[in-house]
């Protein structure tokens, strides 16, 4: 994908055909960029790549940029429609680029006038899909699954968002050996009352207490053992067991979706893939990629420093590698998807590169993804079963809740007020960060009204609401005028939406924007602070209340692209 677009686009095509202009045929400037200068003093955009070129036409690259400029300055004009004011070339080669104020005017507009922000849908036609989340039926979701939850989803949402057609499937941990343990647990260690009225919760319990059981007592295991044979094997009984435990555990998580505005088109869990496991480990054994090893059968990826990985076990069992690659045979069959996206732990890093490699042996040109993400701890220390601070997400949830209202009862808010600010915040408070980094859960951060916070963001779009109310306007008619270092600065931030967008998901990276509409809302409350607006005199009082309406936009979309709600008032 072309990470460039709008004002960044034009400003590389100008530029480009500077250089061509001046050195036709010496070079490729196909790959030339134009970026966001690092301050203001180096003007509105900079382009460095005059040192890339030095040896393919072997000049000193500030000859190769003073000979771009020259050219570039034979076809500048004063009128609107050229993006260029100025044009410099500083130090060993770097070209300084100030835009016009009319331009980035006519831009701002043509942002504000579209519906869709000018979001390019590069993604046309194309279809991809995010497996994301994935919680095991029978457990109740704890904070863990917070991280493969809200990345997933904000990845699924950004991507949607360049028009790409998205598969958003939960592949559930809803198959193997645990359902033996449960099933022995469910007729035993449960009261009638318990069993009449399922919970996960109560799943959960008979779990642990059959776990435990199974450790202690051989005869418990072995019978654990026979369950499971059973279920496997079709047994009616165990069958219908399974199946009341599964639509239990999906009920349950749909209702910790609906809290945190997650949907998912599939619900495609490890047992949806059983019948093809045999057929994917014979494929293996076809091709000469699997072979016996101490009984079980393998892939030795030795060769390339990743260690051997098991396909069939030695008692004839499947594992996750076998089920992932039944899995991608059965996406690549169904939907043809030109790219596969997996959300999951960054200490499964090793698995991954396991099976993507081995189904590239085995001929699958999908392109598969694995985005990984750090550890959680809360209060600075890892958040752990054994550790006793394994906090359920419905917990998480209601205390986030219970906290923001707190902020907002005196304010005259309300509790679904006290869910979007809540909710909105533990979102952020993951986004806000690189998904690959380990973060420590902080309330007094996440919840804060001033600094890097989901609060602070929604505050900010409140504000602007705020301010349209009392103009008794949208901020949608009238022109736009930039002719103040403050409109400037805003004005050239906002035009940057679109490709940032771009950028986060060409990373996969939800953190790009969130970094992005911080530092917008930082330039916004600098504009404000400096500006007048309701008490200006026309035509600028209208010009800076529509540059004001399109912050406002950005930053709702842009949080919505988070997965973060914008209430209108806080």
């Amino acid at each position: 994908m072309n990470s460039f677009t709008g004002c960044e686009g034009e400003l590389v095509a100008r530029l480009r055909d500077s250089f061509e202009s001046a050195f036709p045929g010496a070079a490729d400037f196909s790959k030339l960029r134009v970026l966001p200068a690092t301050d203001p003093k180096f003007g509105d955009f900079q382009c460095n790549d005059a040192m890339g070129f030095a040896r393919a036409l072997h000049q000193p690259p500030r000859k190769i940029a003073e000979a771009a400029v020259a050219k570039l300055a034979e076809t500048l004009s004063a009128g609107a429609a050229d993006p260029i004011e100025k044009a410099e070339v500083a130090g060993p080669g770097f070209i300084n680029l100030t835009v016009s104020s009319k331009w980035l005017a006519s831009r701002l507009e043509g942002l504000g006038a579209d519906e869709g922000l000018l979001v390019p849908q590069v993604g046309a036609g194309r279809k991809i899909v995010i497996d994301y989340s994935s919680p095991n039926a029978a457990k109740q979701m704890h904070i863990g699954h917070i991280r493969s939850t809200v990345i997933g989803n904000a990845i699924d949402r950004i991507f949607r968002a360049l028009g790409y057609d998205v598969i958003a499937d939960n592949h559930l941990g809803d198959w193997g050996t645990q359902f033996g343990i449960l099933i022995k647990g469910y007729r035993e260690c449960l009261t009638q009352e318990e069993r009449d009225n399922l919970t996960v919760a109560n799943l959960e319990k008979c779990y642990v207490l059959s776990s435990a059981k199974a450790k202690e007592d051989e005869a418990w295991k072995d019978a654990c053992r026979a369950e499971l044979v059973k279920l496997q094997r079709g047994d009616a009984d165990n069958r219908a067991l399974w199946k009341r435990f599964i639509e239990i555990s999906i009920g349950e998580f749909d209702r910790m979706y609906a809290k945190l505005g997650v949907k998912f088109d599939t619900y495609r869990g490890e047992s949806y893939y059983n019948d093809t496991m045999p057929g994917v480990v014979a494929k293996l054994q076809e091709m000469g990629l699997a072979v016996e090893s101490e009984g079980a059968l393998v892939v030795n990826l030795e060769s390339e420093k990743l260690g051997v990985a098991i396909v069939r076990k030695s008692d004839g069992g499947y594992n996750y590698t076998t089920s992932d690659l039944a899995c991608v045979q059965t996406r690549v069959a169904e939907y043809d998807p030109e790219r596969i996206i997996y959300v999951t732990d960054a200490r499964q890093q090793l698995h991954f590169k396991q099976w993507f490699s081995i189904a590239r042996k085995m001929g699958y040109t999908t392109q598969l993804v694995h985005v990984p993400f750090g550890l959680m701890s809360f209060a600075g220390k890892a958040i752990s079963t054994r550790e006793g601070n394994l906090i359920r997400l419905d917990e998480l949830l209601s205390e986030a809740k219970r906290r923001a209202f707190d902020i907002v009862k005196d304010r005259g808010g309300d509790e679904a007020l006290a869910e979007a600010i809540g909710f909105g915040a533990v979102k952020y408070s993951d986004l806000s960060h690189d998904p690959i980094t380990d973060i420590d859960f902080d309330w007094d951060k996440a919840l804060a009204l001033e600094g890097n916070s989901g609060p602070y963001l929604q505050y900010a779009y409140a504000r602007v609401q705020s301010l349209l109310d009392k103009a008794g306007s949208d901020g949608s008619s009238g022109g736009i005028v930039v002719s103040t270092p403050a409109e400037k600065l805003l004005a050239l931030q906002l035009l940057q939406f679109p490709g940032t967008v771009l950028r986060a998901a060409n990373a996969y990276k939800p953190s790009i924007l969130a970094d992005y509409l911080f530092q917008t809302a930082q330039l916004y409350s600098s504009f404000y602070q400096s500006s007048p607006v309701l008490k200006s005199e026309e035509p600028v009082r209208t010009s800076r209340l529509r540059l004001c309406a399109i912050f406002g936009r950005v930053l709702g979309k842009g949080l919505g692209l988070l997965g973060i709600q914008t209430p209108s008032r806080i």
